[in-house]
């Protein structure tokens, strides 16, 4: 088995030797793992179809399911587009760095298939991260970096999330500590005649349509049957624990946990309640972007105590809180 080396970084100030090391390992065809402002990703070369590759084999994840490629500029992103649309300018000149990611045409010579599942378009995006940039900026190449754990389970967003899936299977965790954002980026398709949001995150839909008044929605789910999807994100079945995890209403959570056998684990908003012995509840912050920054370290932490059900308080149904919503709806599909 691979030994896998776990380095802590500063997040704000990283060390050049470390950004060096990881720059190096990288272009060596190595598997690294980053810290970004979302989750943890599990970088290769994005411009290498073996090492790219890789990252499939090390996830478990299929094929068809194509890789977010980060970058270090605008400019870096744009020598990856066959074409580059008015609207992913716009976009990203808004949100860049930033948790962002834009679809456009791909250029084949420079990106190789297996990155966008064969598609003809590539995802992208520039992180905020200062150790991901650093690291960007030292190997002067793009990477591929999806989230840093085995298929459909949990994103990782500290160092000891990554190891429960991939030590032994990648040659090095940067460890910078939590990442700040804790969900993953805003999707959009720029590819067509008004952008489409394929997966929703941090950044609104209201906050887009700042900038670009005419971006869209889209239906989220993607089929499973072989065929290229044009985002990550888009599987039914994805960022889930291993207990099984049930959203209820908040008027039904006490009639729930009545009904509900086994170790419980409970998590809420703008509430508390008392722990028991067969009940460990979690209380995250009330809006939405602090307890998107929480959720999938208390997801962990409940499978980490032996939680058989995970009951979660629906959040609003208002646009801010889209991105929660589209990850519970996820977790909770069987």
């Amino acid at each position: 088995m691979l030994r896998t080396q776990v380095i802590r970084v500063d997040a704000k100030v990283p060390e050049a030797d470390t950004v060096a090391l990881a720059a190096g390992a990288l272009a060596r065809g190595e598997l690294v793992v980053i810290p970004t402002e979302t989750v943890y990703g599990l970088g290769a070369l994005a411009d290498d179809a073996d090492a790219a590759a890789r990252i499939f084999e090390a996830k478990g994840r299929p094929a068809y399911n194509p890789l977010i490629v980060h970058v270090a500029s605008v400019d870096e992103a744009r020598a990856l587009a066959a074409w580059w649309p008015a609207h992913a300018e716009a976009l990203t000149r808004a949100f860049w760095p930033g948790p962002l990611t834009v679809v456009v045409p791909r250029d084949a010579s420079k990106v190789p298939g297996v990155v966008s599942a064969g598609g003809p378009t590539v995802a992208i995006r520039m992180p905020a991260h200062p150790v991901a940039l650093a690291v960007l900026r030292a190997l002067k190449r793009p990477v591929a970096a999806p989230s840093a754990n085995r298929f459909q389970q949990l994103s990782p967003t500290t160092a000891a999330h990554v190891l429960k899936g991939l030590d032994g299977r990648v040659s090095m965790v940067l460890d910078a500590g939590p990442c700040e954002r804790g969900i993953e980026s805003t999707v959009v398709d720029c590819t067509g005649e008004h952008p489409a949001v394929l997966r929703h995150g941090s950044i609104t839909l209201d906050e887009l349509r700042a900038v670009v008044p005419t971006v869209v929605e889209v239906r989220s789910d993607g089929p499973e049957d072989g065929t290229a999807l044009r985002s990550p994100g888009m599987i039914r079945k994805h960022y889930a624990p291993r207990a099984r995890l049930v959203v209820v209403r908040p008027e039904a959570l006490y009639d729930a946990l009545r009904a509900t056998s086994g170790r419980v684990g409970l998590v809420t908003h703008h509430r508390d309640y008392t722990a028991t012995a067969t009940v460990l509840a979690v209380a995250l912050p009330d809006e939405p972007k602090g307890y998107g920054a929480r959720l999938y370290a208390a997801l962990h932490m409940l499978d980490d105590a032996g939680c058989d059900v995970v009951l979660v308080e629906a959040p609003p149904d208002d646009g801010a809180w889209a991105a929660v919503r589209d990850r519970l709806a996820r977790a909770e599909s069987s």
